[in-house]
């Protein structure tokens, strides 16, 4: 079904449909920074799911190709983005390496695993930007390996001002396939949520700290 030909609602759909996506406003998730949040979304799951996996691949593909025409290397951030960014360098017919999330603790004790040519332009894969902790950590590997990094591009972003100051602050632009709105708006169009879920869910998106904050006082 599509959500008014709208890609980014599209691919909303897509991991609404898989369960990558999960929502729960009251009994909120931990995120791995200690954030308490009404949503909680694993885009592992599209591997498991063929044509989705394909519509997904293409469309990161598509993507880098309009943003980064001349990109060099595809470069995927472990772990959930290390199969994403080679079925997207498949497509694109480029080198591919990953990025490890902290250096080997033996060998070469490296956070960049594979081949690239020092200074050869790179496109970051993500699988999902929450806080950019994590991804500018990233990129930073990259940079400090001898790569430019010209940009990354995610399957799906929350949207998250802390997300957008990280990123900024490394001169790194992104682009994802979906993001936190059209995701609110898929569920209000297919009345998935509640006024009251829909309220929860906009307040976390416009404070997340602050609202995980009042949540632990009070829980």
């Amino acid at each position: 079904m599509q959500a008014n030909n709208h890609p980014a609602r599209e691919v909303a759909q897509y991991l609404l449909q898989i369960n990558a996506i999960k929502l729960n406003v009251k009994n909120p998730f931990t995120w791995v920074s200690g954030l308490r949040a009404p949503i909680y979304c694993d885009n592992r799951r599209i591997l498991s799911f063929p044509e989705i996996r394909k519509k997904v691949a293409k469309g990161l593909a598509d993507l880098i190709l309009a943003t980064y025409p001349d990109v060099g290397l595809v470069a995927g951030v472990a772990t959930g983005a290390i199969a994403h960014g080679a079925l997207v360098a498949d497509l694109l017919e480029r080198p591919f390496v990953y990025v490890r999330s902290t250096p080997k603790a033996h060998g070469l004790a490296s956070r960049v695993e594979g081949h690239a040519e020092p200074g050869v332009k790179t496109v970051v894969v993500e699988d999902l930007i929450s806080t950019g902790q994590s991804s500018a950590s990233a990129v930073m590997a990259l940079r400090d390996a001898g790569l430019e990094v010209c940009g990354m591009v995610a399957i799906f972003t929350y949207g998250l001002d802390k997300a957008d100051d990280n990123l900024r602050g490394i001169s790194c632009p992104f682009h994802a396939l979906s993001n936190y709105e059209a995701l609110l708006d898929v569920l209000v169009m297919e009345n998935k949520i509640s006024d009251q879920e829909y309220n929860t869910l906009k307040a976390w998106s416009r404070d997340p700290q602050g609202w995980s904050d009042r949540f632990n006082q009070y829980n």
